[in-house]
């Protein structure tokens, strides 16, 4: 370790965007006028119809977060039995599909995109077999042709973990219009943020009023509970930051887009380290920047570990894979996924957010290839 490589300051492996000072506080002032703090107030329903026009998209339910946003649009569906999906993942993916009651079936990764594994799916379907629940990993975007023709024969709900895509089009085509229903999260660390906040775009009108009831405790009337819901709905403030930070986003993507091609630019042809190549007739949103070391001379705990020392924080996203959880250790069956597994012991997700400098890329690039 060169002392001259250590930076200056923390690189964390995100960090939140936010709008001017100003311009929140302008748009959180008549709050403190209404009083009207939650329970789908003004700014909740405006945020719901600026959303519905950026993602180009008919029908939009906010949440609190998006891992509450996938849970009950999940139970809206009533599905029972199985679930096919991925262990490449964050936990939530898995713990909204165990905690309806359902039986999540781990399908492999393709190795090019580290999407679901099409090619896959239907050797897992039994007649147990209720839904599709895939992962857009990294901003990358499943096969979706694929996946709705399987859907189609099989007669399955396709149900997109879409955290990582918002913003993301195929061919000009917003990708929350895909599947049955996307699930979108607005967590403080993604592209697009309202503090913490989620939302579930859907293809049929009919589940708005009963995501509705499900996230605010099954209420449907004044003095009628007709569902067992929760506490998901998303306040005001959240709504606030997101109708803010809603106004800049193009803005912001447009920044990652230069830290990630300064990335690619230091990166590109370095031995050992694979870099996911750009999707066709994609629009990205530029939202992760993993490598894989894979014949690196050095190996990906090390590599985190000295990052660590030289005040750079990396990620091992996703490590581990959630069927190795120990939370389902013997209550479901692990699969076979190699692909995965591989990836997951030698993925690492690089600092990547709007406002990183360039300098600093070019600084972690330089310990990388020290």
């Amino acid at each position: 370790m060169k002392w001259w490589l250590i930076m200056n300051k923390p690189i964390q492996v995100t960090n939140s965007s936010m709008p001017n000072f100003e311009d929140f506080t302008d748009e959180i002032k008549d709050l403190w006028e209404s009083g009207w703090l939650t329970n789908s107030g003004k700014k909740h329903q405006k945020l719901e119809l600026e959303l519905c026009k950026y993602l180009d998209i008919s029908n939009i339910s906010l949440f609190a977060n998006g891992h509450l946003a996938l849970e009950y649009v999940l139970t809206a569906f009533n599905l029972s039995g199985e679930v096919i999906t991925t262990p490449f993942t964050f936990a939530s993916t898995t713990h909204a599909i165990v905690r309806n009651g359902l039986t999540p079936v781990f399908c492999d990764i393709n190795p090019v995109d580290f999407t679901i594994d099409t090619d896959q799916i239907e050797k897992l379907i039994t007649d147990k077999t209720t839904a599709i629940v895939p992962v857009h990993v990294y901003g990358n975007v499943c096969n979706i042709k694929e996946i709705e023709r399987i859907a189609n024969i099989y007669n399955l709900k396709v149900i997109y973990d879409a955290a990582h895509a918002f913003g993301v089009k195929i061919n000009d085509q917003s990708i929350a219009n895909f599947g049955d229903a996307s699930m979108f999260s607005f967590h403080a660390t993604k592209v697009f943020n309202s503090i913490e906040g989620g939302a579930v775009a859907f293809k049929e009108p009919n589940l708005s009023p009963i995501l509705k009831s499900y996230k605010n405790f099954g209420i449907t009337g004044p003095e009628s509970i007709d569902y067992i819901g929760g506490n998901g709905k998303m306040n005001e403030f959240q709504a606030a930051m997101g109708l803010c930070n809603l106004r800049n986003i193009d803005e912001e993507i447009n920044k990652r887009k230069i830290v990630f091609e300064r990335y690619i630019e230091n990166l590109e042809g370095t031995k050992g380290i694979k870099l996911l190549q750009p999707q066709k007739a994609i629009k990205r949103n530029y939202s992760y920047f993993p490598i894989v070391l894979d014949g690196y001379w050095n190996s990906r705990n090390k590599l985190h570990e000295h990052l660590k020392i030289n005040n750079v924080f990396a990620r091992k996203y996703f490590y581990p894979l959630t069927n190795r959880l120990s939370c389902y250790e013997g209550r479901f069956n692990k699969g076979k996924t190699p692909i995965a597994e591989h990836i997951a012991e030698k993925v690492l997700t690089l600092p990547l957010y709007a406002d990183l400098a360039l300098e600093d890329v070019d600084q972690i690039c330089k310990i990388i290839k020290s």
